[in-house]
């Protein structure tokens, strides 16, 4: 226990320190992100996890988390091995990219007044922003309503693409998720962008991920 908590956080440690996002994962990169995800210890992957959270705290918007390649893997492993399946190697590792091949993804959680009259998300508009460099745009932008009230965790929920329309069933929406994917192959790897969500011609937030502090 003692030797696996330590490699853990070895681990852990480079993962945080990491240069770069890497658009492109090697097989190590892969096997890493592998046992991060599958790690038994909830602390540690809380703290992986929040490396990629941006709290914003600015109504709607609770949060920014991004997905990365090699934060991708991770959570497609410790899905995985929440059900009991510890059986994910590099052929699992490379379906999950598959399904946003050399991309980086935002989900944006968002939280809406009670009294609110919206019968859908709002089409917010996601840009990145650096110096005077043109917006980077997005590949594209999905919108998910939520009715429910929101369970909130250490690790990120992407929603299902896959899964039927949810429907209010009379209740009202109280929050959504905006998931927005961009090419990693327009971003500089080490680069500093601000995240501009915007509605018309109003931006509702603007807050900085730093690309070189991620892996």
């Amino acid at each position: 226990m003692r030797v696996r908590l330590g490699v853990v956080c070895c681990l852990l440690s480079a993962t945080l320190t990491a240069s770069a996002i890497q658009p492109t994962l090697d097989r190590r990169s892969i096997e890493e992100a592998i046992f991060m995800g599958q790690s038994r210890f909830d602390a540690e992957r809380a703290r992986f996890h929040s490396v990629y959270r941006l709290r914003v705290s600015r109504p709607p918007i609770d949060w920014i988390d991004v997905i990365t390649p090699f934060h991708r893997v991770a959570l497609a492993a410790e899905a995985q091995a929440r059900i009991g399946d510890r059986v994910f190697g590099q052929r699992e590792a490379a379906a999950a990219l598959r399904a946003a091949p050399d991309s980086i993804e935002l989900l944006i959680e968002l939280t809406f007044h009670p009294t609110n009259t919206f019968v859908g998300v709002p089409p917010y508009n996601v840009y990145l922003v650096r110096g005077v460099e043109l917006p980077v745009t997005s590949q594209y932008i999905n919108r998910y309503p939520r009715f429910g009230p929101r369970t909130e965790g250490a690790a990120p929920a992407p929603p299902d693409p896959n899964a039927a329309p949810i429907l209010g069933k009379g209740q009202p929406m109280l929050g959504g998720t905006i998931v927005v994917r961009f090419s990693a192959a327009v971003l500089d790897p080490n680069g500093r962008y601000d995240i501009v969500v915007i509605e018309g011609p109003k931006e509702l937030v603007r807050t900085e991920v730093d690309l070189g502090k991620i892996r």
